[in-house]
């Protein structure tokens, strides 16, 4: 991609509260793209402990996890944000 072009569009990821398949609690701040690659990043925080910010692929944010012989997401939408 050069200068001057459009960049692709980013997926939609509702913004809020996620549970993880281990049962952390997160909130997902947004989608970035990757500055190289263009590759679509979640940008999420876990809500326990120092609360850093955290980029995983899309991709692998939103894909599955086999746990006890079942297929799971691996980050479940929970709801909004508090406030």
């Amino acid at each position: 991609m050069s200068a001057g072009e459009p960049l692709p569009p980013l997926p939609s990821l509702p913004t809020g509260r996620y549970e993880h398949y281990k049962r952390l609690p997160y909130e997902v701040i947004g989608v970035a793209r990757h500055s190289e690659t263009l590759e679509p990043l979640v940008v999420y925080r876990p809500l326990y402990g120092e609360g850093a910010l955290w980029v995983r692929p899309y991709a692998m944010f939103t894909g599955t996890v086999e746990v006890g012989g079942q297929t799971v997401p691996r980050f479940r939408y929970v709801g909004p944000a508090a406030d």
